[in-house]
């Protein structure tokens, strides 16, 4: 793998070798510009996307170099690690890309289960991948959140044993919305013994203030950090996300991928790159998307929700108290939402789209 970015770097191959505009030439947009809000019949509230789409110059990266999706992408892989390593304030040997963080998910999930045992995890929280880990042989060990639905790290680390292969935290937690605070997280990952994975999925991270685990992947030779550009960038279809990690472990997570950091098209890969500088694009992002939750937070109540206090671009509420057929209401105006993840309470999510649409959800429950 470092191989293949010394060889692209003493031959001089990359963007300009294949005629590829340089994003230093892009146009920031000024900051006047409006973030555009989308006009659709239906309004999708489920998939935790972001509702303004990439941002300005990761759109004009997929609009200005489509002619040469003819081409492998191999020459744009040594750009685009230096980029999110620069990004994170880590080494390029550090990084794994994969067509989403979905592909890391699966990546860790295969090489965790190389020996039996089993794995620990929050319920509820981000649970689709973990079929990988029930098919290759995992036992899981479920965790329940605190009453106010946050992660038990507690319960957690004493949930781990002789046996225990992986510890998975979402931070934020999806569905819940919920914040591991940065010293509770560091303090836990210090307590798991060196033969158990730690995987921290910080895919929701760029909706706080929170800094990070990155900087403690040499410390801590089990802990793997995945992220995405799905979220806060707006790239959820363009399929690219990494995992960070000390530099063995990124091998042994190569060792699973079949052609290691090629899955993520060259497309993609470029609108990464133009999305990591266009920084006045996700400073917007986040104060619409606050002012958004606030609102919406605000008018659940009145119809007596209750909410969990979110760090995330969604609101976990509670239906126990609503008194009308919520999912009847959704699907009779055309809104797109998620499910009962706890029945007790019966507790759901709802992704927070643009102030427009949020209206609208707020207007068609009440």
């Amino acid at each position: 793998m470092s191989n293949r970015r010394d060889w692209l770097k003493q031959t001089g191959l990359g963007i300009v070798g294949l005629g590829i505009i340089p994003l230093e030439g892009f146009a920031i947009p000024s900051t006047e510009s409006v973030i555009e809000e989308k006009s659709e019949s239906l309004i999708q509230l489920r998939s935790n996307e972001n509702p303004y789409g990439p941002s300005p110059l990761a759109r004009k990266a997929f609009a200005d170099n489509v002619a040469i999706s003819n081409r492998y992408n191999w020459d744009i892989e040594a750009q685009i690690i230096a980029a999110i390593a620069l990004k994170n304030n880590v080494r390029e040997e550090n990084i794994l890309l994969g067509a989403g963080s979905t592909e890391i998910l699966d990546l860790v999930a295969k090489f965790a289960s190389l020996e039996k045992g089993d794995y620990v995890i929050p319920d509820p929280s981000y649970a689709y991948w973990t079929v990988t880990l029930d098919n290759l042989g995992l036992r899981k060990n479920q965790i329940p959140l605190t009453a106010d639905k946050k992660i038990n790290l507690q319960a957690m680390r004493e949930a781990v044993n002789n046996d225990t292969k992986l510890v998975y935290i979402c931070n934020p937690n999806n569905p819940t919305g919920t914040l591991c605070e940065r010293t509770e997280l560091v303090n836990f990952i210090a307590n798991i013994p060196l033969t158990t994975l730690v995987f921290i999925d910080e895919a929701y991270l760029e909706f706080t203030t929170q800094q990070s685990l990155c900087n403690l992947i040499d410390t801590h030779p089990n802990l793997i950090i995945t992220k995405t550009f799905s979220k806060i960038y707006g790239l959820a279809g363009a399929r690219i996300g990494y995992a960070v990690a000390n530099n063995k472990m990124i091998e042994n997570l190569a060792g699973m991928q079949s052609n290691t950091n090629n899955s993520v098209s060259v497309l993609s890969k470029l609108a990464a790159i133009a999305s990591l500088k266009d920084e006045k694009f996700i400073a917007d992002c986040y104060a619409l998307n606050k002012t958004a939750r606030e609102y919406t937070i605000a008018e659940l109540k009145k119809l007596n929700c209750e909410c969990i206090a979110s760090n995330t671009n969604f609101i976990y509420f509670s239906l126990a108290n609503y008194s009308k057929d919520y999912f009847k209401l959704l699907e009779n105006n055309n809104i797109e939402g998620t499910r009962i993840y706890e029945e007790n309470g019966k507790w759901t999510r709802i992704t927070i789209g643009t102030m427009k649409e949020m209206q609208q959800f707020i207007k068609a429950i009440q």
